[in-house]
């Protein structure tokens, strides 16, 4: 009775610290504002298409760089007569898009890479880890460059090559969590009922540390967004007739004396969209953080 006593405690502690998270998370009113901003700015960009009544790739020569509330186009238009709004709804749901599916591409890589080395340890730790060092030596946008230029560029791509390096980063925060996890007792349990190294990883490894990982993924985000807007303005980002909020800030930036509002208004929602993720992602970080748990 004792022992399973004791595991239903640490059923109910594990609940309980979860439970500790959230209820710290809403206790963060700058945390819990940004995440409403954020849900908007994406509600925005599923819905937007519904409620604007123009095409983001409609063209109207006469009404090329017409300021804001200027016949129907409340953000005005850009140098070919195209609806701002419709523009900027487009590139935020593509950007969104950017970060989530690069982000997932490496949690993916980096999760796996990670927690095999942390937990194998010895020389295979050593080899994977070299590897990861090797690859970080290189110039971020050096390697994504080469990939862009040796595959073609395409839409799908830019998720690939922007994720196939933001993983360093998740392998080596995984791989150092893994280590401190291999030498705990549920590890030790589980190697002397006879799991081999596979399961174990799978089932006790991984799920301990979906803390620190959905945190780093939180602020990954912003991270891939802005990496992609870098790419825009060297102009290996998304191709016409699509965008994003990157090709329309460089867009914005050369017209910005002729037509100003190309420049501001996808200028903020991309502050808006950046300064949301950081916070939610701060507040995921304070409220997931072990010793606050430890404090409170």
């Amino acid at each position: 009775m004792r022992p399973a006593n004791s595991h239903n405690a640490s059923i109910y502690q594990d609940r309980g610290l979860w439970g500790d998270a959230i209820r710290r998370f809403r206790g963060n009113q700058q945390a819990l504002i940004s995440l409403a901003i954020l849900a908007s700015l994406t509600g925005l960009s599923v819905l937007g298409p519904l409620i604007v009544p123009h095409s983001y790739e409609a063209i109207d020569k006469h009404q090329v760089w017409a300021p804001p509330l200027t016949d129907g186009h409340l953000l005005g238009t850009d140098a070919l007569g195209r609806d701002l709004f419709a523009r900027i709804i487009l590139g935020l749901r593509i950007s969104l898009l950017i970060g989530v599916v690069a982000t997932l591409v490496s949690l993916v890589i980096g999760v796996g890479w990670g927690s095999i080395a942390g937990y194998l340890g010895g020389q295979v730790d050593s080899i994977m880890m070299r590897i990861v060092d090797a690859i970080y030596s290189l110039p971020f946008i050096f390697f994504v460059i080469i990939l862009m230029t040796t595959f073609q560029r395409n839409f799908i791509l830019i998720f690939l090559a922007i994720g196939a390096v933001e993983w360093l980063t998740m392998a080596r925060i995984v791989r150092g969590q893994a280590v401190s996890l291999r030498q705990r007792e549920f590890i030790e349990a589980a190697r002397a009922i006879g799991m081999s190294s596979a399961p174990i990883i799978v089932r006790h490894i991984v799920p301990n540390l979906l803390g620190p990982v959905i945190v780093y993924s939180t602020l990954t985000i912003p991270g891939v967004i802005l990496a992609e807007s870098f790419l825009s303005f060297l102009g290996l980002g998304v191709q016409e007739p699509l965008t994003s909020l990157g090709v329309l800030i460089a867009q914005g930036a050369q017209d910005m004396e002729i037509a100003w509002w190309l420049l501001v208004f996808p200028s903020f929602v991309m502050v808006a969209t950046l300064l949301s993720l950081n916070l939610v992602g701060d507040g995921l970080r304070d409220s997931l953080d072990p010793r606050a748990t430890a404090d409170a």
